[in-house]
């Protein structure tokens, strides 16, 4: 049955109350932005609500926690709700965990045209548009649940366009027993289709601004059309401020040996080109050989000339962390030295070998008394998740001593900050 075509943007996870993370010093000169960047994401988001000529918009969950975001991000919503509101432009808002309805305050009324969708039932709403019925929309907030309730969506059937909003886990053939033509998710931070639920259109839209290294790659929201046919088009549309990117890096590539600093300086290039204007948070992972290792005897070094070149541009690609992956096996001549050298790298073998369980760095805290109590608990009881990394992480520097690549004014705070 033919119907009316229209258009509508999907957003989610704007969590206002956040900053972004990963950073271990705010660089001076880009601590504004990176304080507004969460806002002016958002912000992007209601600009292109009015100047797409939408139908209504759709909002799945966590976009901010009140009490924690402060006047600041209750501001922002408020004054974009009113703005679309003298447009009357439906607003249509399945609450999270975050923004749970319970958690606004009531005497903070929202504006007409803001439909903030109950916990304890699903609704179904028509929207119209010059009297006719474009499309329904079925929406609940969240009751806490990790995974999203499909049975609790149910609604009498209809011959429109439906438009299911929620936020949580789910599985798209769990989605498809809904039998809605679009289901508008939120619940993860990275954009993710669900091609392969084939009868219906499932989105996550992630966040409108990633907010560390594992929320990676472009950020924003969705631009939904519809045509008489119901046959939908689903564009990702981008409006982060900051964009975090994991560089790998393989030194021991004929090509990085012997010119590391143009292969990064390459590879930092060719990233402010593919982001266009947005500023860049790096995060380096690079991979070296036993032979290779005195190229970055030491990482802090690394960490400063590329946070001078490149971090003060405009763009700037700041580097938040700098990760030296040492190799897991040492040449056997170098084990079997009668030398400190060799002595070490047994020592380090027989940690390995045990997964570092027999690991103890307790007695390595007493030489620094004035280290605080909670280091000198982690250090004397380190996960066993770590403590694979930090033998790796100490046999690197302990070979880098012993071989002359590194001096004592050489291992710093901050070398895998």
């Amino acid at each position: 049955m033919a119907g009316e075509s229209f258009r509508f943007i999907h957003a989610s996870d704007f969590h206002l109350e956040q900053p972004l993370g990963d950073l271990d010093i705010l660089p001076s000169h880009l601590r504004e932005l990176l304080a507004n960047a969460p806002f002016r994401a958002a912000d992007a988001v209601f600009e292109a609500a009015q100047a797409e000529n939408i139908d209504f918009l759709v909002l799945s969950g966590d976009l901010l926690n009140p009490a924690a975001a402060g006047p600041h991000g209750m501001s922002l919503l408020l004054h974009h709700f009113e703005l679309l509101n003298q447009r009357r432009t439906p607003v249509f808002w399945a609450a999270a965990d975050a923004d749970d309805p319970a958690r606004w305050p009531e005497a903070v009324p929202l504006p007409p045209n803001v439909t903030l969708f109950p916990k304890t039932r699903t609704v179904s709403i028509p929207v119209q548009r010059a009297g006719r019925t474009i499309c329904q929309v079925i929406g609940r907030s969240g009751e806490g649940r990790r995974e999203l309730h499909v049975p609790s969506y149910r609604v009498d059937p209809t011959d429109e366009f439906t438009i299911a909003i929620g936020a949580g886990l789910a599985a798209a053939e769990s989605l498809a027993e809904g039998r809605f033509d679009y289901w508008a998710l939120g619940g993860e931070h990275q954009r993710r289709e669900m091609p392969e639920a084939a009868t219906i259109g499932g989105v996550y839209c992630g966040s409108p601004q990633g907010r560390s290294l594992d929320e990676v790659g472009p950020h924003g929201y969705t631009l939904v059309d519809v045509d008489s046919e119901r046959n939908s088009r689903v564009h990702a549309m981008e409006c982060d401020q900051f964009r975090f990117c994991r560089v790998e890096v393989d030194a021991t590539d004929p090509m990085a040996v012997g010119n590391l600093r143009g292969v990064l300086a390459d590879r930092v290039t060719r990233l402010l080109h593919a982001n266009g204007s947005r500023h860049l948070i790096l995060g380096w992972d690079i991979s070296v050989s036993a032979e290779t290792l005195p190229l970055v005897a030491d990482p802090h070094e690394w960490l400063t000339w590329l946070r001078r070149e490149y971090g003060h541009g405009t763009p700037a690609a700041w580097t938040a962390r700098l990760t030296i992956h040492p190799p897991r096996k040492y040449p056997k001549n170098w084990t079997e030295e009668d030398t400190i050298l060799g002595d070490f790298l047994r020592a380090a073998e027989r940690h390995a070998k045990s997964g570092g369980k027999e690991l103890n760095l307790a007695p390595f805290t007493e030489e620094h008394p004035g280290l605080a109590r909670t280091v000198t608990t982690l250090l004397a009881d380190a996960p066993t998740t770590v403590r694979g990394e930090l033998l790796e992480e100490a046999t690197r520097l302990g070979v880098g001593y012993l071989r002359g690549n590194l001096s004592g004014r050489d291992s710093q705070p901050g070398d895998r900050s």
